[in-house]
């Protein structure tokens, strides 16, 4: 070892003495300090207007929009051929290596001693980037540390293999152009090698694992994957021996057999060693995150941990559907990664793969082939896509699975070992697959006897929630493509016919705008309903006070007279953009965030709710309007022609009135809770998507609150990460414009001096 020592010393000593590495540290100085003073300025402005800052940590160092350490990894591959080109050429072309043959130290000791003199190298590099760590450890009020310093592992990781790879070209040739040259091509083949023969399962495994791109970003990210730092530690290991090998060529002459056995056995050792890396039940995970954002939630781990026995995720491509590039042969390893995190917890996990053709909906396919069958649909998509894998007729599929309910388009099926199943769906979004809050709802519903079913009531003009049109309310509820929609999110929906008792599996009773009244016999159904403690959402409109009335009477509560109006120049008169109350805002975490974003809900018509003192139910009102210039217009239902103007004599009333109202009272040993709006409109297939000038509608937020309540706190799964904690500096403008200077340019031009200083002395000797 110490010889080995003494030879990194010696390089290190060479390095240090030629300008390369003293220009490599300043510019790289220079690069890095304007990246970071770029990005903590925008922090220092942001603080002086008195936002707060959110997740500072991550946006300095690893936000991929602007982030420090991702630009870093970008480029960083440029500096290292220049680096290495001369390590081992330079010994060649000056002779010297002759003088290494002759003395006692082996081609393990040389290549070893030359590696760490680059790894220590790489550390000062790696340490310059620490300066500015460190600094916003100290100027950040609860700087979220530990992820900057696994980033920072993550890169100096990164340099290690780029220096094994820069040290076994350089020991090919005595030129250091060409040595650069190589190392570059080196890079650029390892960067490529993900995308090679991805369609084939066996050479995939090896190829996708050869790829160095994207090794670096989970350190990044905070996260320390066992896979990812076994593969650097591999690579390392793999061209320190090729340059091992190339020596003992060099100096002693040996068959091409023994090379080949030398050279190829060690790749074989290693492909064999990562593969075992990748292993789901062998792979170790930490993340360094303090919100944890690179593992599941509680939420989901608690799911997760009742997911026992055999679990399987079957896809089913219809490859005449728009979505099949997801689940393509040649894309198996990205869509594989979106499931980690669950695979993490659940590493016995299955995936398999169906192929089949069926006719579905695709626009496009229907204008570029409107004459073809999908049989020659199919064959002209195999024939220009050169699809050479099996692709089955549904009909050898069908009694596998029934996907007529899903429209033949890209599915998952999710099977416990039990014969549990549920599908978990795609969507007509810009991200199209599943995120984590609709996997965790789709396996939850394998691990729970019975997640929420909804009742629908029908038969009296209600709001249907199979209907696509503007007052329907199927795009929240039952729309399969729609991501946000609660069929996704883990409901059950039924229709409800009052003339029958109500169902003991319905769960939540949705009575939305019914325009005729409901007979003796239904309300002394629904009487029964409430009385049995589960829980309602009932939903009015203006003008129907008769109806809603008798069916809200065993709550305590009733609409008022009138449409809740407001003179204002933006927004029709009757238009009300609502914000949470204090007692909304405490209610509901989705309700929380509207203050902060400075968001509302709409509503277009909508009546007043009374609450009466003698209620049996506990009310808290979580939407009413201003208690200055609203009131309840009653004379007048034309607010386009005229604006309203109020008249006390005609029984309108200025002032506060609720229009969402959450009921809640302990019966049976449970709490009952029924919500109560005064429109209907709010969550239609229309106002969940209206946009209007100077409002921002979060519709959104109100469905999920009243699902997410209404359900006793079981889907939508709750996605909440704990708050962030580095929100505020402890520097202000003034000294930060010191250290903006400092960083930009004192330090870079310190460097560059003492480079320059060192040279100039060498020369004089």
């Amino acid at each position: 070892m110490k010889t080995t020592f003494k030879i990194a010393k010696t390089e290190l000593q060479v390095l240090f003495y030629s300008p390369v590495a003293w220009l490599i540290l300043t510019i790289f100085t220079f690069q890095i300090g304007l990246l970071f003073t770029n990005n903590f300025d925008g922090l220092v402005r942001v603080q002086s207007m008195n936002i707060a800052l959110v997740n500072a940590t991550q946006s300095l160092f690893s936000s991929v929009w602007g982030g420090i350490f991702p630009k870093v990894q970008s480029y960083l591959y440029l500096y290292m051929p220049l680096l290495t080109m001369s390590i081992m050429s330079r010994e060649y072309s000056s002779g010297s290596i002759k003088l290494l043959y002759s003395s006692p130290i082996s081609n393990s000791q040389i290549i070893l001693g030359k590696y760490l003199a680059l790894l220590l190298f790489g550390l000062v590099l790696t340490l310059t980037i620490g300066v500015f760590v460190l600094f916003t450890s100290t100027t950040l009020v609860n700087a979220d540390i530990y992820p900057m310093l696994v980033g920072l592992l993550g890169l100096f990781l990164l340099l290690s293999a780029y220096s094994a790879v820069g040290l076994f070209m350089s020991s090919l040739t005595s030129y250091n152009i060409v040595a650069a040259i190589g190392t570059l091509c080196i890079f650029a083949a390892m960067n490529f090698a993900r995308g090679l023969w991805q369609d084939i399962p066996f050479v995939r495994e090896v190829t996708y694992w050869l790829a160095i791109n994207g090794r670096t970003d989970t350190f990044i990210a905070g996260m320390v994957t066992t896979e990812d730092f076994f593969y650097f530690l591999f690579v390392d290991i793999l061209f320190i021996s090729f340059s091992i090998f190339r020596l003992q060529a060099v100096r002693k002459t040996q068959s091409t057999a023994i090379h080949l056995f030398k050279f190829g056995g060690m790749v074989m050792i290693v492909c064999v060693l990562g593969y075992l890396t990748t292993l789901p039940a062998l792979k170790g995970y930490y993340d360094s995150t303090y919100q944890k954002r690179n593992t599941l939630t509680p939420s989901s781990q608690a799911i997760m941990a009742q997911l026992d026995g055999g679990f399987k995720i079957t896809t089913y491509v219809n490859m005449l559907d728009a979505n099949n590039f997801i689940g393509l042969p040649s894309s198996y390893k990205d869509d594989v990664s979106r499931f980690e995190k669950y695979i993490r917890f659940k590493p016995e996990t299955k995936m398999e793969y169906v192929y089949y053709y069926h006719n579905t909906e695709n626009p496009v396919l229907d204008r570029q082939f409107p004459t073809l069958n999908p049989e020659e649909r199919l064959d002209t998509l195999r024939k220009f896509n050169k699809w050479n894998f099996d692709i089955l007729p549904y009909n050898a599929i069908k009694d596998q699975v029934d996907l007529s309910g899903e429209d033949y388009r890209f599915v998952r099926v999710l099977e416990r070992e039990n014969g549990r199943k549920t599908f978990l769906r795609v969507y007509n979004d810009m991200v199209r697959v599943p995120t984590e809050s609709e996997i965790s709802a789709a396996i939850k519903r394998l691990v729970v006897d019975q997640l929420p079913v909804v009742g629908f009531v029908t038969g009296h003009g209600e709001r249907d929630s199979r209907s696509s049109q503007d007052r329907g309310y199927k795009t929240i509820t039952q729309e399969k493509t729609f991501r946000y929609s609660m069929i996704n999110q883990g409901f059950d929906f039924k229709e409800v016919d009052l003339s029958q008792p109500i169902p003991q599996d319905i769960n939540i009773l949705i009575i939305a705008e019914p325009r005729q009244p409901y007979g003796e016999i239904e309300l002394a159904h629904l009487n029964q309903y409430i009385e049995s403690g589960r829980n309602m959402l009932l939903a009015g409109e203006p003008g129907q006070a008769e109806i809603f009335n008798k069916i809200a009477k065993p709550l305590g509560v009733a609409l008022e007279p009138g449409t809740l109006v407001k003179n204002q120049e933006a927004l029709q008169p009757d238009l009300l953009a609502l914000k949470p109350t204090s007692a909304g805002v405490d209610f509901s975490f989705y309700l929380a965030p509207m203050i902060r974003r400075e968001e509302v809900i709409t509503m277009p018509g909508t009546a007043g709710i009374a609450i009466d003192d003698s209620s049996p139910f506990d009310a808290t009102v979580l939407f009413a309007t201003d208690s200055v210039g609203t009131w309840n217009e009653i004379e007048s239902n034309n607010f386009i022609d005229a604006k309203p103007v109020l008249r006390k004599e005609a029984n309108e009333r200025e002032g506060k009135h609720p229009t969402v109202v959450a009921l809640s009272r302990q019966l049976g040993g449970r709490e009952q809770k029924i919500l109560v709006t005064g429109d209907a409109d709010w969550i239609s297939n229309s106002e969940l998507f209206a946009q209007r000038n100077q409002i921002t509608a979060a519709n959104f937020s109100l469905v999920s609150t009243a699902f997410y309540w209404l359900s006793d706190g079981e889907v939508p799964i709750d996605m909440r990460l704990p708050d962030p904690i580095d929100t505020a500096l402890r520097i202000g403008e003034s000294s930060w414009t010191y250290f903006n200077i400092l960083f930009k340019i004192i330090i870079p031009l310190s460097m560059l001096g003492i480079g320059i200083i060192i040279w100039i002395r060498r020369r004089g000797r």
